[in-house]
């Protein structure tokens, strides 16, 4: 006999189709998932998509973007960006904010390699993105993600507050759709022949 699902104050009547639920929840048993697990994804990763504390890193004018960003105008704080560390160590996320020159590239990576897992990494302005204006120049590096995994990138010269509301939303949709139970980190190597969370999605 099949255990019939119970679901306070909804009688099994009202169901339309018992028989694909009750499918699906013997699928995701005998796959060694549990339905609560994705509850706990989804409240984990709720809490961690809307504290995102970025580290107060700023090499030029995407820099003065930044600050009206955490002023009374535009406030970060409703979105909970607001709380700025100066230390890598207790820093989630890192925005970078204006020119990175070929001598300041090895600092950034540190700071970024001092930072605890799970990290992201914003690109923030023409410089970041792809070197701007200084593009052809000797000294400047041709966008941030020849030395770092960028996860959003936001374009403009310098962007807007706005772009930058955009862009930080974005990351925090990437943040609500990783795994930490019942499957694989993003963050984390996968083992031989498994598919990534990306993966899924794409498909």
């Amino acid at each position: 006999m099949i255990k019939k699902p119970v679901i306070k104050s909804i009688p099994y009547e009202e169901f339309v189709d018992n028989e694909s639920l009750e499918k699906m929840i013997q699928e995701l048993n005998e796959g060694g998932a549990n339905v609560a697990l994705a509850v706990l994804d989804d409240l984990i990763n709720w809490g961690r998509s809307n504290s995102l504390w970025p580290l107060t890193f700023a090499t030029s004018c995407c820099g003065i973007e930044f600050m009206a960003l955490g002023a009374a105008r535009y406030d970060m704080a409703r979105f909970g960006f607001e709380v700025a560390r100066a230390s890598p160590r207790q820093a989630d996320m890192i925005m970078v904010c204006g020119t990175i020159t070929n001598k300041m590239a090895p600092v950034l990576k540190r700071l970024y390699d001092q930072m605890a897992d799970p990290k992201y990494v914003v690109a923030v302005g023409g410089c970041a993105v792809s070197g701007g204006p200084f593009k052809k120049s000797y000294h400047v590096l041709n966008g941030v993600d020849k030395i770092l995994p960028v996860d959003v990138y936001i374009p403009g010269c310098p962007p807007r507050p706005e772009a930058f509301y955009y862009g930080l939303m974005q990351l925090q949709r990437k943040v609500k759709i990783e795994k930490f139970f019942g499957g694989v980190n993003k963050k984390e190597a996968l083992p031989q022949g498994e598919a990534s969370t990306s993966d899924e999605i794409k498909r």
